[in-house]
């Protein structure tokens, strides 16, 4: 259970799975305050200058805590997969060179932002917002770019058991690439749209029902509704792509054991490798095949066409597609339900049913995320970098790693709880409103 490679894989996993939530944040944030300050603008409502100015010291935090936690992360690649690194550095170091640059671009506009207020005039100001949007986006890109290329490794040769002929643009432009980056992208912006939107739909049920709130919610909502649709889109063509270049992890995905021709599309299901079947789904004739080939009759290769040796966990790799699919189906029909109501009635008003479904899925973004990530990982075992590297070889041969787990295990816990209540504190009405004296300074008074 805690040898080397399980610990390091366990350490790399849950320092990933943390950083991925501020990653997420550090993406989809900065939109919303290019549109809540950019209302400002257009409205002259101080609630929007307020919006800002609140989800700037939240932005700000976050942003802290995810330098933390991406420092770690790039010091584990070396410490927990040497093996990795040394095969794999010179090939891919491109992308974690710019992506250095793109993460100090967004840290001085944010900070030029957040202490800018009262300082530059206030079109300047909001302009600060679009160089944060683009840095953050690049920075997921060329992060997403190295995990790509771990899906499908390209841009090298190799000569006599080494790597040689190395191209770093065509390494860091992979076939992977711009599925996974735009699927992404995407999923950081409707994660956070929801966040905001299931935050002031619970302020609201309890009783603040302001316009502020509302219109937070619709700032959020508005994010879901432009993106949601993409996403389901954007999944789609993601899963072809599997289809043809993973096979294997489509298999898992589909919880598909036999090779057939005509596959059904599956939803939900538990799969019985035993018997090599998926039970208790519900199944579509031959939508699976066409949806993937595009052809009702496409034959699709299952698990029991790969070696044993060679398939993914079917269990680790269908249930949290399978979720990560049915929670974007949900946000859509959420984001429907409001914008539908909104329509229907003419004004921004939710019922109590509507605000208790929004406060209901707000985190649920991060864990559609979160699927999303461990169908991508745990799909490619028990390649590190597929069909070149096995997962034991990439790992450090040191013993030991177990106690690294439950030390940073700790630590994680005590930066969650610390996080947590930072941002209550902040909440609670440390930043004061704009009819109020800012004494001309920054949000943070200094």
């Amino acid at each position: 259970m805690f040898d080397t490679v399980n610990s390091s894989r366990a350490l790399m996993g849950m320092a990933l799975g943390f950083h991925i939530v501020f990653a997420t944040i550090g993406i989809g944030l900065p939109v919303l305050l290019f549109a809540a300050e950019g209302l400002f603008l257009r409205t002259g409502k101080e609630m929007y200058q307020l919006m800002a100015k609140r989800w700037a010291v939240v932005a700000a935090v976050l942003f802290a805590v995810g330098a933390v936690s991406g420092t770690f992360l790039e010091f584990s690649f070396g410490l927990l997969w040497p093996n990795w690194m040394d095969f794999a550095g010179g090939v891919i170091g491109l992308p974690f060179f710019l992506e250095g640059f793109a993460f100090f671009t967004e840290a001085i506009f944010l900070g030029l932002y957040i202490y800018g207020w009262n300082k530059f005039n206030p079109t300047a100001h909001w302009l600060m917002t679009i160089p944060i949007v683009i840095a953050a986006l690049a920075s997921g890109f060329f992060i997403i770019s190295a995990n790509g290329w771990m899906n499908q490794p390209e841009g090298y040769e190799i000569v006599n058991g080494q790597v040689a002929n190395v191209d770093p643009v065509a390494a860091m432009f992979n076939d992977a690439l711009p599925y996974e980056f735009i699927h992404g992208a995407l999923a950081a912006y409707v994660a956070m749209g929801l966040a905001v939107a299931g935050y002031y739909a619970f302020a609201m049920l309890r009783g603040d029902r302001s316009d502020y709130n509302k219109m937070a919610v619709v700032l959020g909502m508005g994010l879901v509704v432009i993106f949601a649709p993409l996403q389901v889109v954007t999944g789609d063509l993601s899963a072809r792509f599997l289809a043809h270049d993973q096979p294997e992890k489509f298999a898992a995905m589909e919880g598909q054991f036999e090779t057939v021709e005509g596959m059904p599309l599956r939803i939900g299901g538990i799969p019985f490798p035993d018997d090599n079947e998926t039970r208790f789904a519900i199944e579509i004739p031959k939508l699976g095949s066409f949806l993937a080939f595009e052809d009702f009759d496409a034959e699709v290769r299952g698990l029991n066409a790969f070696p044993d040796d060679e398939v993914p966990s079917v269990f680790l790799t269908h249930f949290p597609f399978q979720i990560m699919v049915g929670l974007g189906f949900l946000f859509v029909g959420v984001a429907g339900w409001f914008w539908g109501m909104a329509a229907w009635t003419r004004r921004i008003d939710p019922g109590r049913l509507l605000l208790l479904a929004l406060a209901g899925v707000g985190a649920l973004g991060f864990v559609a995320i979160e699927m999303g990530w461990f169908v991508t990982e745990f799909g490619r075992q028990p390649w590190v970098i597929y069909r070149v590297m096995r997962t034991e070889s990439g790992a450090t041969p040191r013993e030991g790693i177990w106690v690294l787990l439950l030390l940073f295990s700790l630590a994680y816990i005590a930066l969650t709880i610390g996080l947590a209540g930072v941002l209550s504190w902040q909440q609670r009405g440390r930043t004061k409103t704009p009819r109020e004296d800012e004494s001309k300074q920054g949000i943070f008074g200094a």
